[in-house]
């Protein structure tokens, strides 16, 4: 009987020394369990932040392609302009070097006269179109210097969003590293 209650002595004390232990190591369970919950809560804010910075990211992205496309297409139309007008001059030009050949070989003086007039008319054509091919071209001028700028802007705004994406990249691995 004394043995029957030493063991049941026994028992009780390692069954008590149990529980005693058991309460201290649910505490510290629970708490690493609640210190894990917030830094979930604090990668996901983060995270959260990430993605609708890179949103908004992206959607300048897709405006300033349209930027660029918009000059791309302004630059194109001036060049045609310009190249219409140049066109154009060439063209005068023949015609004058035409009616100088003609009014040399014309014997008849009215007639050199009427071939004068118009060449005349024709060389004050050719000064007009001369001052808009200057226009033209200082047209064609800023329009690239406006694609220049932006492209600039969108080459940042791609360095940025290639940034962002490693940035992301890394700290999917810190937080993968910092994981058991």
């Amino acid at each position: 009987m004394r043995r029957g209650f030493l063991l049941l002595t026994v028992g009780f004390g390692i069954c008590g020394a149990a529980f005693a232990q058991a309460a201290p190591t649910d505490a510290q369970t629970l708490q690493a369990i609640l210190t894990e919950v917030r830094a979930l809560r604090q990668e996901l804010r983060i995270s959260l932040t990430r993605v609708q910075s890179t949103q908004i990211l992206l959607s300048r992205l897709q405006m300033q392609q349209g930027a660029v496309a918009r000059a791309s297409e302004h630059l194109d139309e001036a060049r045609s302009k310009l190249a219409e007008i140049q066109v154009h001059q060439r063209e005068m030009a023949g015609e004058v070097r035409r009616l100088e050949d003609a009014r040399s070989a014309e014997e008849n003086l009215q007639q050199q006269k009427a071939l004068q007039d118009r060449i005349n008319h024709v060389k004050s054509d050719l000064e007009v179109t001369g001052d808009t091919e200057q226009q033209r071209q200082a047209t064609e001028i800023q329009a690239e210097q406006q694609l220049r700028a932006e492209q600039d802007k969108l080459s940042a705004l791609e360095t940025q969003l290639d940034e962002g994406i490693q940035s992301m990249g890394n700290s999917v691995e810190q937080s993968g590293r910092n994981r058991p």
